[in-house]
């Protein structure tokens, strides 16, 4: 199974500049991660709610243009879905969220806070990382293989970003969410591509404005995590850096299903 997260930046917009369907074309994904689409159910073309290859599942944020993920998983797969969203006692206005189940697996595609906008943002962000942890591993006590992936929000060692010593006191590299990533390792989950690469330099963030893509002055902080146990069955993953249409590229991850 081919799993693939994209931070698209704006759903609509990578569509109509044919960045999406290249995109679908060259990798077919089976199961495709959204995170920030940014679009309300009425703002959806054909293409985006009723592809003839996918089966589509979004979860938008209250407030128009913000957030909000999806989910699209290819109807050749012969499974059944059920598509799901929000975490227990968690209340979600932002689409954070969305999950698929089949058979006994959960994929999660996940849009965490970025938690710079103020103080009370920053606050819900420590929280958010904390019921979702709380939550992975109550799906994970039930017996579900679950296989969570999108934009974390923080690069977690200074391999992971370009500029360490600058960004030390900056929102995505402070000691509280780099502690959290630190937590989320001890409680068995995998950092797929740290574990099976520890000391190769890579990046899935890149600043627009400043042209730092060019110059690959990035950070990681798109990631796929699986438990321990399922860690065996992955194949391949990387970052598609080539891959244009945001400024995130995506992550490719290919795992056993059985």
């Amino acid at each position: 199974m081919k799993i693939i997260s994209w931070n698209v930046n704006g759903i609509r917009a990578v569509e109509r500049r044919g960045d999406l369907d290249r995109f679908l074309q060259k990798y077919a994904p089976d199961v495709l991660l959204l995170q920030e689409t940014k679009v309300k159910a009425d703002q959806l073309s054909e293409y985006l709610k009723d592809h003839p290859e996918y089966h589509q599942f979004y979860n938008s944020a209250e407030q128009p243009g913000y957030a909000g993920t999806a989910i699209w998983l290819k109807k050749k797969l012969d499974k059944i879905p059920v598509f799901l969203t929000d975490m227990p006692d968690f209340l979600d206005r932002e689409g954070r969220i969305t999950r698929v189940d089949f058979d006994d697996i959960a994929i999660l595609s996940i849009y965490f806070p970025n938690g710079g906008k103020s103080e009370s943002a920053w606050q819900e962000k420590l929280v958010f990382y904390d019921a979702f942890l709380n939550y992975v591993n109550a799906l994970r006590a039930q017996g579900k293989k679950v296989i969570w992936g999108g934009d974390v929000n923080c690069a977690h060692e200074e391999i992971d970003l370009a500029r360490p010593q600058e960004n030390e006191h900056h929102i995505g590299f402070l000691p509280e969410e780099r502690a959290w990533l630190d937590k989320v390792i001890a409680a068995d989950w995998v950092d797929i591509f740290r574990s099976k690469y520890p000391e190769k330099v890579m990046y899935s963030w890149w600043h627009v404005i400043s042209r730092a893509r060019e110059r690959n002055v990035g950070w990681r902080i798109d990631y796929f995590f699986v438990d321990t146990k399922l860690f065996s069955k992955v194949r391949k993953i990387e970052y598609l850096n080539e891959q244009m249409g945001s400024d995130h590229c995506p992550v490719s991850l290919e795992i056993e299903s059985s």
